[in-house]
């Protein structure tokens, strides 16, 4: 796994970027805990002759699956509150969805999905990535809602847990500010908190099997609170879901390699000529 060294104008908006190549004939294990980002996913298919370009919207539930016949992917992850002006379209549109970037930006998005099939190497993919993105920043204009939004992920990811605290220190309504962020981030600010603490428990849980303790440092209101909440948005238990670590080769959302994807989505593919 590589991350992309970011421009200063694009790490303004992306937060994450990362390649993955599985082993040849080996599956990749895919696995999506809900964190409230939107991600971009350009994949090489059938040894790199057929790709596919798609957007991954902010899931409310985990998603774990076996995806077959990778050959690479790379995924461009982006910080909350920036999807909707960089991809045209709102972000709770594409909640729970994984959408062809044809499907959002039109011809331009087929276009580049065919260019970064193209490219000779990884850097190049990237750069192609990088440019595209780039582009898309200069016409755009930005609502107040969606800088109200990022500036309540900060006090959401770092000490408020109440919405209503957050919406009183931002000097709006809890209900504006339930507007602005599930249009902006895709979810509710109140449903993005319980996400935060889910991901403060995973991460806590790498280095501690105290579910006790990082029950309580994670904002849990006991350990039951927290098992009750991994049943819920992860779908098994945190004792079972640190079980399938061993297995795992990398977290990235996407539909199936195969033709037909997953139920409701639909993953049409670019080829080279």
């Amino acid at each position: 796994m590589a991350s992309a060294a970011l421009t200063f104008s694009l790490s303004r908006f992306v937060e994450d970027v990362r390649t993955i190549e599985p082993v040849a004939g080996r599956a990749c294990h895919v696995e999506q805990l809900p964190d409230g980002r939107t991600t971009l996913v350009f994949r090489m298919i059938e040894g790199g002759r057929r790709g596919d370009l798609f957007v991954v919207g902010p899931r409310t539930r985990a998603h774990f699956k076996d995806a077959t016949g990778v050959a690479r992917a790379v995924m461009l992850q982006f910080k909350p509150g920036w999807s909707a002006p960089l991809l045209g379209v709102a972000a709770n549109a594409l909640t729970d969805q994984i959408v062809p970037l044809e499907d959002v930006w039109g011809r331009s998005g087929s276009d580049l999905c065919l260019e970064l099939l193209a490219a000779r190497s990884l850097p190049e993919v990237l750069d192609r990535l990088s440019r595209a993105i780039a582009l898309r920043t200069h016409p755009t204009f930005e609502p107040a809602s969606a800088r109200l939004a990022r500036r309540a992920v900060r006090l959401l990811e770092g000490d408020e847990v109440r919405v209503e605290s957050v919406a009183e220190r931002l000097g709006v309504t809890a209900r504006h500010l339930r507007r602005a962020f599930t249009e902006s981030v895709g979810i509710g600010p109140k449903e993005f908190a319980r996400i935060v603490r889910l991901q403060r428990a995973v991460r806590m849980a790498a280095t501690s099997k105290d579910w006790a303790r990082i029950a309580a440092d994670a904002g849990y209101y006991d350990q039951a609170h927290l098992i009750a909440d991994f049943r819920e948005l992860v779908g098994l238990t945190p004792g079972a879901f640190l079980k399938r670590a061993g297995d795992r080769d990398v977290r990235f959302g996407s539909g199936d390699a195969e033709a037909g994807g997953e139920p409701g989505t639909r993953s049409p593919a670019c080829r080279r000529s």
